[in-house]
């Protein structure tokens, strides 16, 4: 007899999970969290570790069994397995979809996320550590990515200073067109930097010690 396909949940019902449980990490900085935890080089990396680390060390509490299950269910079985398809060179990462109207609560927002996600990616690479010995070519894309991320969110802060100002929408338009250019280069070092982890993981290759910081 035919097994019947067992449905894994969606970015809206992962999205819902997260909030219930007051994650303070959106789902799109969760996404990037767990795809460099995938990638890490810490041989001590445990996805359940991680996933507990997306509420700073400790799972949030759940009123029954069948609540525990649903959500780590979603995060493990759901998220974390979709994201591991990445380690595919035939499957390249995206980065979340953001609104493209040019508003500067638009650009603001575009700004964050994709700042976020690159900041999200690194720290999961590092598994909460200041440093990690990364291959050549994820080591590169620490350094882009870091630039990448003060980039976005300069681009957010600014937004928020200048809050209540008229809006040149042609400069917004423009400027979005920029991140949007950005965000490719963005997807492009994170999957690299995938790739890197996975060859030099199978090949027992040593790396290259990568400092990290985020200001935190």
């Amino acid at each position: 007899m035919a097994k019947t396909a067992t449905r894994l949940p969606g970015g809206r019902v992962i999205r819902a999970l997260l909030a219930k449980y007051a994650c303070p990490l959106g789902h799109h900085e969760v996404r990037t969290r767990l795809l460099g935890a995938i990638a890490s080089p810490d041989p001590d990396m445990k996805p359940m570790t991680v996933i507990a680390g997306l509420w700073g060390g400790e799972l949030p509490p759940f009123d029954s069994i069948d609540d525990a299950n649903q959500l780590l269910g979603a995060l493990v079985m759901g998220l974390w397995n979709e994201l591991a398809s990445h380690q595919d060179p035939k499957v390249p990462f995206k980065a979340v979809p953001v609104p493209m109207e040019p508003t500067a609560a638009n650009l603001g927002h575009f700004g964050l996320v994709r700042g976020q996600e690159a900041e999200g990616f690194v720290e999961g690479l590092f598994n909460g550590a200041d440093e990690a010995g990364l291959p050549e070519r994820a080591h590169e894309a620490v350094t882009h990515l870091g630039d990448i991320r003060a980039m976005m969110l300069g681009v957010a802060d600014l937004v928020e200073r200048t809050a209540g100002e008229p809006e040149d929408r042609a400069q917004i338009k423009k400027t979005i067109k920029h991140l949007r250019a950005m965000t490719e280069i963005m997807e492009t070092e994170i999957h690299a930097a995938v790739l890197s982890c996975v060859r030099a993981r199978a090949q027992g290759l040593p790396g290259l010690t990568s400092p990290w910081s985020t200001g935190r």
